[in-house]
């Protein structure tokens, strides 16, 4: 009988995915994003991906061989904040700008909180939180080779109208990666055929924006406004690429759409009563932060008793 037990620890169950094919997958799927944003506004959008990425993979490795730790470069994780927060970057921007955000997401957010699965909060957002702080002006100025008026959300916030082709298809002011809906969505439609994500997080972000905006955004049933809305800025690469953060999210199903709820609701909150026209960076930070505090008020019921007694 001893011969048929094989006695191990769990878990006994192991998925074949692993953090490189997953990073790596995240990072095939930014492609045309980042792609579009170079052919967009030109090479110096390319520089700034490239001293984003760079300084990133330097800064970790930098810094785990200074503290004599396992060198986790090959995972792809710094690449993929490197990438992220370069398409969270004004193309006008300096190369500095990449270097200070760079060093800031993946030493201050991320190593120096225990590295990859450690940071209480999105590493790239963190970053770009922190520029927008700092250097206010340089983040926000988004004048390039002929795109010198103002990014759609804030056309849509002056009252003013705005093209939703143009937007769909990227031919707008804003950051790097923003811009095409259409380059995004090619993205997220290879993260959900590689089952890196699913659309729990994003479909309940999306759905309460808008129910939020019916409700408090004063143009009732406007359908340009609404699509408008959810062209523009950040919100569709935040909601595939960042609110989908394995770290930073929570791991319950129930909890995961509260989450994308509690997004949503900051979301329509920052842009409709806020003074800035955009919302998705500092909504997605503050929902990282409360994630404890979901995950703790909605643990999943333990095996064997949760089921109904039978009168």
């Amino acid at each position: 009988m001893s011969d048929l037990l094989n006695v191990s620890s769990n878990p006994h169950i192991r998925s074949q995915a692993t953090t490189e094919k997953i990073m790596g997958l995240v990072a095939l799927a930014l492609l045309p994003a980042a792609g579009f944003g170079v052919l967009h506004f030109g090479m110096n959008a390319l520089l700034l991906i490239v001293i984003s990425v760079g300084t990133c993979v330097l800064t970790e490795y930098v810094y785990e061989r200074l503290m004599h730790r396992k060198i986790t470069i090959s995972d792809l994780s710094a690449v993929v904040t490197g990438l992220l927060l370069a398409l969270n970057l004004p193309p006008s921007a300096p190369w500095w700008i990449p270097v200070v955000g760079g060093v800031f997401a993946i030493l201050v957010v991320k190593q120096l909180f225990g590295g990859l699965g450690q940071n209480f909060m999105n590493p790239a957002l963190g970053a770009r939180c922190f520029l927008l702080i700092s250097f206010t002006g340089r983040m926000t100025n988004f004048a390039y080779d002929g795109f010198t008026g103002a990014t759609p959300l804030a056309a849509m916030k002056a009252g003013e109208s705005v093209n939703l082709l143009d937007m769909f298809l990227g031919n707008t002011a804003g950051t790097i990666g923003e811009t095409s809906v259409l380059a995004i969505l090619v993205g997220a439609v290879i993260l959900l055929l590689f089952g890196v994500i699913d659309l729990r997080i994003p479909g309940t972000y999306l759905g309460s924006f808008v129910i939020f905006l019916l409700l408090f955004g004063g143009h009732g049933f406007d359908g340009q406004y609404l699509l408008g809305q959810l062209c523009g800025g950040g919100l569709m690469l935040g909601a595939f690429f960042m609110a989908t953060d394995y770290v930073t999210t929570p791991i319950t199903k129930n909890g995961q759409l509260i989450y994308g709820c509690i997004l949503g609701i900051l979301t329509g909150l920052f842009r409709v009563f806020g003074s800035a026209a955009e919302g998705v960076s500092y909504a997605i930070i503050f929902g990282n932060l409360l994630v404890p505090l979901i995950e703790k008020l909605t643990p999943p019921t333990a095996f064997g008793k949760g089921g109904k007694k039978d009168a």
